[in-house]
């Protein structure tokens, strides 16, 4: 068998899907305890847009884009497409024509380790996308692979249904089983971190004495001293 498209995987809750929105790639790779980050090689084609959704997952052949067509009749609104090959390769597999489809069904936006290209287009019409490169080259519809089953992106394990979070800062996974869960500890992060910032801009805290690290320099043997001191010492 060259391949299988699964038809009915189950997603992430949407309302938990939305809320993971509203925090952010970095915020929630923290909150997991830094898991779940792909590799830095998927850069956004677009600024100031951040996305969240379940994905559906596509495997391919190098410089072949018919798995991307057969995806097409599988996503539903709040979808991100999550593309990659058998082996490496960043030919322009999708473009403007994929984009108005995906749009028209309410995909949220595409996430592949590919090529894309027709990138002005896209921005234009608020799609966004995050790849591996940007490149012209074209591709064949020659060859099978699969929808919606389990694919390695830049390191990263991605289920079908998963939650998949994109913004400027590159992008996350979160699996299914645990959506709940990390978005609970994104959510106490985030609040930590507004009481911090809070502290920041007030300036009457320094992050040394807020997070306590003057003890632990100090336990690690870093030393303060004057620069009179420092050039006599050398």
């Amino acid at each position: 068998m060259s391949g299988v498209v699964v038809t009915d995987i189950s997603r992430t809750d949407g309302a938990v899907v939305d809320a993971l929105a509203r925090h952010g790639v970095a915020t929630v790779h923290e909150a997991m305890g830094r898991t779940g980050l792909a590799g830095p090689s998927l850069r956004p084609i677009q600024q100031g847009v951040r996305i969240a959704g379940t994905a559906v997952t596509v495997i391919g052949q190098p410089g072949d884009n018919l798995m991307i067509h057969a995806a097409v009749e599988q996503v539903r609104p709040g979808d991100v497409l999550v593309v990659t090959t058998t082996s490496p390769s960043v030919d322009g597999a999708f473009g403007d024509l994929f984009a108005t489809a995906l749009k028209a069904r309410g995909v949220r936006g595409l996430v592949t380790t590919t090529g894309v290209r027709d990138t002005q287009d896209l921005r234009d019409m608020d799609f966004p996308v995050w790849a591996a490169a940007v490149f012209s080259q074209g591709t064949v519809k020659a060859t099978g692979g699969s929808v919606n089953v389990p694919v390695i992106v830049e390191g990263v394990r991605v289920e079908p249904g998963d939650v998949v979070i994109a913004d400027d800062d590159g992008v996350v996974v979160v699996p299914q089983d645990h959506a709940a869960e990390a978005l609970a500890a994104a959510e106490a992060r985030a609040a930590k971190e507004e009481a911090d910032r809070a502290a920041y801009a007030a300036g009457t805290e320094l992050s040394l004495d807020r997070k306590g690290l003057r003890s632990l320099l100090s336990e690690l043997g870093v030393e303060y001293t004057t620069q009179a001191e420092y050039r006599r010492g050398r």
